[in-house]
């Protein structure tokens, strides 16, 4: 009964692949920090309208 997982245990086999493995991330970080530019120069304006 034990011999049976040890047989199992010799079968497997695990290669490594043969090109390197790319993770592309596309992070688009520019649209965040406009729209709160946008919004912080919105609020800006209107606290100074006399200036602009």
């Amino acid at each position: 009964m034990l011999s049976g997982p040890v047989v199992l245990a010799g079968c497997i086999q695990v290669d490594a692949p043969s090109e390197p493995i790319v993770i592309e991330l596309n992070i688009n970080i520019q649209s965040e920090v406009l729209v709160r530019l946008a919004e912080d120069a919105e609020g800006t304006i209107e606290e100074n309208a006399d200036i602009f």
